[in-house]
Parts: structure tokens; sequence; C-alpha cells
């Protein structure tokens, strides 16, 4: 088993990777992390951080690169047929407007994934 996730450098992007390597780590599998390309991408010390946290938590972790016109949502996707694959994705609180408007990267994979999917949010507090 894999279990997939997406690198950001959002909050969300960060919560679904603290998620992956946890769930590694119970689950005893690796973790693949798909890397869009352009500005996200973690560079030579975030990378080696995030390889010293897979290594401390005893799970093995692959780093994808993806292609310039990848869209990440279909690579989750594309992902997710993989034998015993499973996913973990970031949530973000969004205006019904703004998911009108946008449309939802975690919605379009939560509904089609061939694999379980593992939904994580960011702490958050009270809302004011």
């Amino acid at each position: 088993m894999s279990i997939y996730t997406g690198f950001g450098t959002t909050p969300e992007a960060q919560a679904a990777i603290d998620a992956a390597l946890e769930e590694a780590g119970i689950r005893g599998t690796g973790v693949v992390l798909l890397c869009p390309a352009g500005e996200n991408q973690p560079q030579g010390t975030e990378l080696a951080a995030l390889r010293d946290r897979a290594a401390g938590a005893g799970v093995g972790l692959e780093v994808r690169q993806l292609a310039a016109d990848a869209d990440l949502g279909d690579e989750l996707i594309d992902a997710s047929y993989e034998a015993d694959a499973h996913l973990v994705i970031g949530l973000r609180r969004r205006s019904p407007v703004g998911k009108l408007l946008l449309g939802s990267t975690s919605q379009r994979v939560l509904l089609e994934a061939g694999c379980p999917v593992h939904a994580v949010k960011p702490r958050v507090g009270k809302r004011p």
C-alpha cells in the first residue's frame, strides 16, 4: 500500500502531509508525495526536512515531480487507481460563492477517487 498526497505550502497542504506521514507510520507503508511544477515545489532544505521527518517515523518517502502542465487533482485521481492506494488530501473552508466560481479540487478528488480518501484540515480556532 502507498499513501499519496500532494505537496503545497498552504496550511491545508501541510496538514495533508502531516496526516499522510502519520497514517503511513500506523499502516507500515510509504508516502508518495506528488509535487506540482512551479513555485510550490519543495526546496532543498524543505525536502531534506520532509525526508528526515519520514525517516524519523520509519516511513519511506518517494517524491514524484509532476509535468508542468499536470493538474494535481487529476494526478491524485489517477494515483487512486493504483493497486493498494490510499489518498490524503487537505480541505479548506470556502464560501458557497467561492465553490461555485472556482470549483473544488478536493471535492472532485473525493468524488472521483478509486480508493479511500482521508480528508484533513488544519487546526482552526473558533469563528469570530
